[in-house]
């Protein structure tokens, strides 16, 4: 499960133990904080997830509709660099998805600037195949478009996924992304241009889906 990849490597998804209700006071260019959540934690990348992201992103059946990720140990470690200073720049974060039991990473979720300001930015997630159906992302896409509308102060949220990438689509929607149209042949892969549905979430949608489920979903941030 992915949606197009955000890193420049190449062109350089209910029920949470608790959600956050109100915005947390964290300082997140200096380093992301540690997300808690049932089954599994959101954390900063690390050089030691270079391995486990090697072995398990770079399969067909995730990399299907997403640009090629790095192929070596040192291509992931160069990527893991650059969220750092990006990261500190302000302009993007990444979060790991560390399930109980893993030390390492199985998956990421990724968030950028569109605009100086971040009002309006981009997220993209890989997973790995063997958590596929899971509900891992949705308890993970919960608790990282939280902190992007609570603590990154976004107002717009937008996702890209190739049209014939049905389990992408189908999870953003599941997770109330709405999608505003088709942008015509505009993904290279393969040699071939494809066509991608466009997803936007906005924050006063996102606080009204709150008030429905919030009071009984969270995450513990450290």
């Amino acid at each position: 499960m992915a949606t197009t990849a955000l890193h420049p490597m190449t062109r350089t998804v209910r029920s949470m133990t608790p959600a956050t209700t109100a915005a947390v006071a964290t300082d997140w260019k200096s380093g992301l904080p540690v997300m808690r959540c049932d089954g599994f934690t959101l954390r900063e990348l690390r050089m030691s997830d270079a391995h486990s992201l090697l072995a398990l992103l770079t399969t067909e059946e995730v990399t299907r509709f997403i640009s090629p990720p790095p192929t070596t140990i040192e291509g992931f470690e160069r990527f893991i660099q650059w969220t750092e200073r990006e990261r500190e720049a302000g302009r993007y974060l990444c979060f790991a998805v560390v399930p109980d039991g893993y030390d390492t990473a199985v998956g990421l979720f990724q968030v950028r600037q569109l605009d100086p300001t971040f009002d309006t930015a981009e997220w993209g997630f890989a997973l790995a195949s063997e958590f596929w159906g899971s509900g891992l992302f949705v308890k993970g896409a919960e608790a990282v478009l939280t902190f992007a509308f609570d603590v990154v102060g976004v107002h717009r949220l937008e996702a890209r996924a190739v049209v014939q990438n049905r389990r992408g689509n189908s999870a953003l929607r599941k997770i109330g992304a709405v999608q505003e149209g088709i942008l015509r042949k505009s993904f290279l892969r393969g040699g071939k241009l494809l066509d991608q549905a466009l997803w936007a979430i906005i924050d006063e949608d996102w606080y009204r889906s709150k008030a429905v489920w919030g009071a009984k979903s969270g995450v513990k941030i450290n």
